[in-house]
């Protein structure tokens, strides 16, 4: 991208929090595995994890994105400020954080039952979500406006808190979506993208649901696109690639991850989704076209499961954590 030119990304950021441990018993009182926590890490997540991820390629980058008046904002600010420009919203309510507990060890599982063989890696055993924090309509400030005119590309990172229902945000979307590529990442519990979209990159389920439960290569696709007014929809799928629909032509493609480049199963793909939306971006921001753009980050996406995820973001505690509200001890070494 060319200097002066950032890559735009609008959005809800949380705070994801990995809590890993050793699982070596159960709990007296079920079959519920129980973790003696080793390290905590802390990471930038949903819009957050977009924009660092854009970052990492030595690109200009501007995340805006609300923030609550809370400890965990700043710890995530922390872990943002370092590398993105951030435009800050206010964010009615506390930080969304989602937090996932990961074990090694023979109770390693969520299921109530003890492993045979230790598994060689973490296994979640659950996920635990706070916060209430949802953006409103307050105004933008000056700065917003001048980075969107700027803009090469802009990602709408939608995790349903309210940044993609912002009235304006929307409003100077539609008006720059004639010169400024805008790639959609929509949630279950957010607006529908604005017309004029380059490319909406919803994922199997939430296609699924758009589609009545119909996903397949017949025109049930193109009449979103056109319903939506946006130029593509990629449907993400996983270890199976994505389904291309282009509103123009009607045409529908799969495009499958090559076989080399697929990671075993039981691999952390935390962040896949992410990065697939920020590759794709990045590409029609330099003037590819949505087949073209689509065929690059489903390779980006894999090629980012198989350097570790969004783990590779995070920056660790080496405190004993908290898991669940209680302490438990942490000099169990990690393997």
């Amino acid at each position: 991208m060319a200097a002066g030119d950032p890559l735009v990304v609008i959005g809800d950021a949380l705070l994801d929090i990995d809590v890993d441990g050793r699982a070596d018993r159960c709990s007296a009182e079920s079959a519920a595995p129980v973790v003696d926590v080793v390290h905590r890490a802390f990471r930038p997540g949903g819009a957050g994890l977009a924009a660092r991820l854009a970052a990492a390629g030595d690109r200009d980058v501007v995340l805006i994105a609300g923030f609550a008046a809370d400890e965990a904002a700043a710890r995530l600010r922390g872990l943002l400020d370092r590398h993105v420009r951030v435009i800050a919203l206010p964010l009615r309510g506390s930080t969304i954080c989602k937090q996932r507990v990961r074990a090694v060890g023979p109770w390693a599982r969520s299921n109530g039952h003890a492993r045979a063989k230790e598994p060689r890696r973490p296994v979640l055993i659950t996920r635990i979500d706070s916060g209430t924090g949802r953006a409103g309509a307050d105004p933008l400030p000056e700065e917003a406006h001048a980075v969107l005119a700027a803009a090469r590309a802009v990602l709408v990172s939608d995790y349903g808190r309210g940044i993609a229902a912002h009235p304006q945000i929307r409003a100077l979307l539609r008006a720059h979506a004639r010169h400024v590529p805008v790639v959609w990442d929509p949630h279950p519990h957010g607006p529908v993208p604005i017309p004029g979209a380059a490319l909406v990159t919803p994922n199997r389920a939430e296609a699924l649901t758009l589609l009545s439960g119909r996903l397949d290569d017949g025109p049930d696709l193109w009449k979103l696109a056109k319903g939506w007014a946006v130029d593509a929809i990629a449907v993400t799928l996983g270890p199976e690639g994505a389904l291309v629909c282009l509103r123009a032509s009607g045409k529908r493609l799969r495009i499958p991850l090559p076989v080399a480049a697929k990671t075993p199963a039981g691999w952390d793909t935390c962040g896949a989704g992410d990065s697939f939306a920020v590759a794709a971006t990045a590409h029609v921001g330099e003037g590819s076209g949505p087949e073209r753009a689509v065929r690059r980050a489903v390779l980006a996406a894999a090629e980012f499961v198989g350097s570790g995820a969004a783990a590779a973001f995070a920056e660790s505690e080496p405190e004993p954590a908290t898991v669940s509200g209680a302490n438990v001890a942490g000099d169990t070494p990690w393997e």
